[in-house]
């Protein structure tokens, strides 16, 4: 802050600020998920796939990446209660929007810029937080809480959602964040003073030309790895066309970032050895991550729980997440024994993946999860933001914001690599055990006719007519073979993440520089892009 009033009214009390400012925070992260918390809903009132669903959530999430290197610049700019505002206004008006469209082209726009004025949002929020945290390690807190948030923000935002989407039309959801987002903005604007938090800097050269390389990039890039499996990859003109394009822009982009005196991505960060350590972890870390959302599937698709049964015994997860967050405080803040953290998170993942293939199956109890769902929250907070953090403070502080925009470009990418390994080996799945599942019922298994016609006499003591039975029972067969296959697929990817833990271990367990690292962003601004 350069002014000499404090950034919050005298009288306003110091509860008041932080709830103000959580509110905020929240329902930012809220919008992230928003338009996968029900998926099949959502696909259902846009008359769109769940391919096209999958699509506006990486809209999102590449202009949240993309305008990370240049919302800096607004934010030291413009007074901090007035780009409070200006970002709470668009952000409803964008809402309201999305409230009155079935577009699902539109939809894809609006979720774009979305995520521009989101990013000025957490960018406000964040930077308010860390001005109350008086501790010397104010920073890694303040990203510790955050990067929590964002671990939860699946579950919470579906719990937030399935009620509205099970009593109203799916487009409803958008107006309820518009009353989550107006009293908790009006209040956190009300005790505000006209201040700037940030050194107030002009507003001219902006690297506008970056953004629209990097934005273009990121959405081509989400549109292969989204539809590809759909359109035969590169069988299909538009895929090779974008994949093309891709290759074009990121040397287009390494190019001018080389050229330019200010560039907005300083290359020379990877010439830190820790610097690539820790992208090296990230990215192996959001592939693990990613591999987190078939176990929502399994409760659903497997167990038959609705979508608000399946994310309430999340909230283990969420406690889970919480205890491991404050075990990364304590370690982030003395210092000490990061790679015995790092470790012992990713031996909580180990174990969760592992326990989960035991547990799989076409019947089971809700209560034989609550613990590795708990496990699996307390590896991921130990983690997670030690990790990012690690990466900050592997290079100069003149270097931090290129650190975390290159950050925030793996962590947008590696997302997007996980949906698409997941829709793939799905698919490669699917098909294997399918025809192993039929040539063991057609060849081997000589009671199938038997089986048939218990179904139909199930069927038939229910009172459907003999013949529809018929066909219902084969209908069952193969609803049961559907499951087997689903179960089979979800088995056989954990055990590949499960190594995938365990490497990361061993490669852990040989990296002693993880702990001669020491963890300061008190000098260090990153991105509050942190999505």
């Amino acid at each position: 802050m350069t002014d000499q009033w404090p950034i919050f009214k005298a009288k306003v009390p110091e509860w008041l600020i932080i709830l103000s400012i959580f509110a905020v925070l929240l329902s930012s992260v809220l919008l992230f998920a928003l338009s996968t918390a029900d998926g099949t809903a959502a696909a259902g009132y846009y008359g769109a796939t769940a391919s096209d669903i999958q699509f506006s959530l990486l809209m999102f999430y590449a202009a949240v990446a993309s305008f990370a290197v240049v919302e800096r610049r607004f934010f030291a700019r413009v007074v901090t209660k007035d780009y409070l505002l200006i970002c709470i206004i668009l952000e409803i008006l964008i809402a309201y929007w999305c409230y009155h469209t079935r577009e699902i082209w539109l939809i894809f726009a609006l979720r774009f810029l979305q995520g521009i004025v989101n990013c000025g949002l957490t960018s406000i929020s964040l930077n308010l937080l860390f001005s109350r945290l008086k501790s010397e390690h104010a920073k890694e807190t303040g990203y510790t809480i955050f990067y929590g948030m964002i671990l939860c923000v699946s579950p919470v935002t579906a719990l937030f959602s399935v009620p509205i989407v099970e009593n109203f039309e799916y487009n409803v959801v958008y107006k309820a964040i518009i009353f989550c987002f107006l009293p908790s903005a009006m209040l956190l604007f009300c005790i505000m003073n006209r201040v700037h938090v940030l050194r107030k800097t002009p507003l001219y050269k902006i690297d506008w030309m970056s953004f629209v390389l990097f934005a273009t990039m990121l959405v081509l890039i989400a549109y292969v790895l989204v539809y590809g499996q759909q359109y035969d990859w590169l069988d299909d003109s538009s895929i090779l066309f974008s994949v093309f394009a891709i290759l074009f822009l990121f040397l287009v982009s390494i190019a001018r970032q080389r050229t330019l005196k200010r560039p907005a991505v300083d290359l020379s960060v990877f010439r830190s050895r820790n610097f690539v350590i820790g992208i090296v972890f990230l990215v192996i870390l959001y592939v693990i991550r990613g591999a987190f959302s078939l176990t929502s599937s399994y409760f659903i698709n497997i167990l038959g729980m609705d979508s608000l049964h399946a994310n309430e015994i999340m909230i283990f997860n969420i406690g889970g997440v919480i205890v491991g967050s404050v075990i990364a405080i304590r370690f982030l803040i003395r210092q000490k024994h990061l790679r015995v953290l790092w470790i012992m998170g990713f031996i909580f993942l180990f174990v969760f993946f592992l326990w989960m293939c035991q547990l799989f199956a076409t019947e089971a109890g809700t209560g034989n999860f609550y613990l590795p769902l708990f496990m699996q929250g307390v590896g991921a907070g130990m983690v997670m933001s030690p990790i990012v953090m690690f990466i900050m403070s592997s290079v100069p502080e003149k270097l931090s914001q290129s650190a975390s925009s290159v950050g925030i470009f793996v962590r947008f990418s590696t997302f997007s690599l996980s949906l698409a390994f997941i829709n793939f080996y799905q698919l490669y799945f699917k098909g294997k055990y399918n025809d192993d599942l039929r040539s063991s019922l057609t060849l081997l298994d000589f009671n199938l006719p038997d089986r048939l016609k218990m179904y139909q006499a199930v069927l038939s003591s229910r009172g459907m007519p003999h013949d529809e039975a018929g066909k219902a029972a084969i209908g069952l067969l193969n609803k049961a073979v559907q499951k087997q296959t689903f179960l089979q697929f979800c088995v056989s990817y954990y055990e590949w993440i499960a190594v995938l833990c365990l490497l990361s271990i061993i490669l852990i367990a040989l990296q002693p520089v993880i702990s001669r690292t020491v963890i300061n962003l008190r000098n260090k601004q990153p991105a509050a892009a942190g999505f």
